[in-house]
């Protein structure tokens, strides 16, 4: 191979090269120093996210005490079951799934409609205990969960996509450590977070994760939904153009040799 064309197709890498070592590392400075002088982030509550409108979620209430008094409650619907031969299909019971309205509201068997939106899973848990005291002598067990706490991450990542959180809790970091982490064209402090909360208004945040204060954002942890978006630097923008005009090239240099073979052989 010529040594122009070598030094052409090694120019990626070289452009990649020049990225700057300060512009990649996560967290930079002391972390040590800003944990043990920054106090409010021992103060801060542990998160817990709220539920909004579209979250699907499983309510089951139960109680030792009076098992009969909670089946009312739980409410299950059949779920086909694959067949494996010529036998007809069966079915088991899986539990109701609740669909959160436009008003954060959910329609519960005996109780009717009651208002989730807004609410940690603790205090909705709290609330439909309260509003079982009558129909219980002890105090029942309720549990909610989330079945469709997703989030996505797009843009310069190994492999981006949407993510199903199956504990309902989960940060930047543990979010981009799903997505393959940043590409080493991925810009650290210009990450973008696209988030809707529960009345439809949509914000787009910029975020620096070379700053270690992001541990104490109010942006660390995602909710459902959220949307992480990794720009591109520059770099990535010029190799991009470097591989569409070497495509391009290449096309034109082959055509151009098929054209003056053609010629070469009619004039023979």
């Amino acid at each position: 191979m010529k040594k122009g064309s070598l030094i052409f197709l090694l120019l990626p890498l070289l452009l990649a090269g020049c990225q700057s070592y300060k512009k990649v590392p996560y967290l930079q400075d002391n972390l040590q120093q800003i944990a043990t002088t920054d106090t409010s982030a021992h103060n801060m509550p542990l998160y817990d996210a709220r539920i909004m409108p579209k979250d699907l979620l499983t309510i089951v209430v139960s109680c030792p005490e009076e098992p009969a008094l909670a089946e009312p409650f739980n409410l299950t619907i059949a779920t086909p079951v694959s067949n494996t031969g010529n036998k007809s299909l069966t079915s088991q019971p899986a539990l109701q799934q609740y669909l959160v309205d436009n008003d954060g509201n959910v329609e519960f068997p005996v109780l009717g409609t009651i208002h989730l939106g807004g609410r940690t899973k603790g205090e909705a848990e709290q609330y439909i205990k309260d509003k079982l005291k009558s129909q219980f002598r002890e105090t029942p067990i309720v549990t909610v969960r989330m079945i469709n706490y997703k989030i996505s991450v797009i843009g310069e990542v190994g492999q981006p996509g949407t993510f199903t959180i199956t504990n309902e809790k989960v940060n930047i970091f543990e979010a981009l450590a799903m997505a393959g982490d940043m590409t080493i064209y991925g810009i650290r402090d210009n990450v973008k977070l696209i988030r809707e909360d529960n009345t439809g208004k949509r914000e787009i945040v910029t975020l620096n994760l070379n700053d270690p204060n992001i541990l104490q954002s109010p942006y660390y942890y995602l909710q459902q939904n959220d949307i992480l978006y990794v720009t591109p630097n520059k770099t990535k923008a010029k190799t991009s153009n470097i591989s569409s005009s070497t495509t391009i090239w290449f096309s034109v240099v082959g055509s151009l040799v098929s054209l003056a073979s053609l010629i070469i052989a009619i004039t023979k």
